[in-house]
């Protein structure tokens, strides 16, 4: 049984015309959309991490059919930049920037990846736009979208010209909880020639919301894409974010943090692709994990044949707070090319208790210090969140799930 029959019974062409309709779209689009749908029969689910025996997270057991509700969408969402930066709704878009569109959806994740990209291009019916015009410095995109649906297909498109910047936070949460809820997000970042790009998102859904995202930027000459993510809410998480580096000199950073606790299950993957000369990127994430919470991480660092003079970092680090919960670590190093300075490193441990006894010895209360550790333990990854808003709203968050546990 293919991985689409779970799902195909309950999606028609018709409900695919008639969001493409909806939007106004030009027959292109709804051509890439039918061509998603009528591939769902043949894909597979995103890979996860096998070890002999064990799927760590098993994609397969959803039930698809009755999560999706293809023609209801009910959202709340602002998307506001300064007046210099197209900030568009993808209505508005699809009027505005047809060419745009015509250049970049699906040219950085393709729509057929596997078959959750392809449920998300077939079914998606709202959207961002962020078009930076050549030479423009861009702060305060924001782009908040609040779920009020049982399921939720959201496409998102940067594209950066020549010598711009812009800094995007983008925010997910739950309007109006149902049992069980799917939000689906696809990002694709275009950066152009000398353009620098920070992408911050903040998932914070429903604890009874399944979540998958899919973050990937590829890099012209010289510019620079930087990732920060940071997952709080839902029952499962599968997300990925990626560069591929493929202009000669340009860089990335992914910088994640995340909190699991009751059951919660994260399934973060990480990685970068060196193709071009002179290239670095640097991957840092810290989370943890308490109660009966489980985090998987693979973070793969892929250098090209072809890449000349690479450099390539990346560290993660998992603090259990419960004997219960559970993290596996997978980082992955692929190098064809020597001349390489590269390395990774991944821990998961507890408390260091002598750090406990230390603070609780000086008369700090037990429960105090334990606070005061977790979240200096984030310290490394927020010092590297240059938007304020982004970093008070983790600090805000993470101390709140603290004030939970006791």
């Amino acid at each position: 049984m293919s991985a689409g029959t779970q799902v195909h019974a309950n999606l028609t062409d018709e409900q695919v015309r008639q969001i493409s309709e909806d939007l106004d779209e030009p027959d292109w689009l709804l051509e890439t959309r039918l061509e998603a749908l009528e591939a769902l029969e043949e894909l597979d689910m995103p890979d996860v991490i096998r070890t002999p025996g064990r799927d760590w997270t098993n994609l397969h057991e959803l039930d698809f059919e009755s999560l999706v509700d293809p023609l209801n969408a009910a959202e709340n969402k602002d998307q506001v930049g300064p007046d210099e930066v197209d900030v568009l709704s993808w209505a508005d878009a699809v009027q505005e920037h047809e060419e745009l569109l015509k250049e970049h959806f699906g040219s950085v994740v393709d729509p057929q990846e596997n078959y959750l990209t392809a449920l998300s291009t077939a079914l998606f019916s709202t959207g961002t736009v962020v078009y930076v015009p050549e030479g423009v410095d861009a702060e305060d995109v924001t782009i908040r979208t609040e779920q009020n649906s049982r399921s939720l297909f959201n496409y998102t498109l940067v594209a950066t010209e020549e010598s711009s910047s812009v800094t995007i936070l983008e925010r997910q949460s739950t309007g109006e909880e149902q049992d069980e809820q799917y939000y689906s997000g696809i990002v694709e970042i275009a950066a152009g020639e000398n353009s620098y790009v920070q992408y911050g998102s903040l998932q914070n859904l429903s604890e009874e919301a399944y979540n998958f995202t899919l973050k990937r930027g590829v890099t012209d000459t010289y510019s620079t894409i930087d990732w920060i993510e940071g997952n709080i809410g839902t029952q499962l998480t599968k997300t990925e974010v990626s560069t591929l580096l493929e202009g000669d000199s340009s860089e990335t950073q992914i910088v994640g943090a995340f909190y699991g606790h009751n059951d919660q299950h994260f399934d973060l993957d990480v990685k970068v692709w060196h193709r071009a000369e002179h290239t670095t990127a640097d991957l840092v994430t810290r989370g943890v994990t308490d109660d009966v919470a489980r985090s998987v991480y693979e973070g793969v660092q892929d250098v090209g044949r072809d890449a000349w003079d690479t450099s390539s970092y990346q560290r993660e680090n998992t603090l259990m707070l419960s004997d219960e919960s559970e993290a596996d670590a997978s980082p992955k190093l692929i190098i064809n090319n020597h001349d390489t300075e590269a390395s990774h490193s991944a821990t998961v441990g507890q408390i260091d208790a002598e750090d406990l006894f230390y603070m609780t010895s000086r008369g700090v209360d037990p429960r105090a210090a334990r606070n005061m550790l977790v979240e200096g333990f984030f310290v490394p990854v927020l010092e590297e969140v240059d938007v304020d808003e982004l970093r008070d709203d983790l600090v805000e968050l993470i101390g709140a799930r603290l004030r939970q546990r006791d």
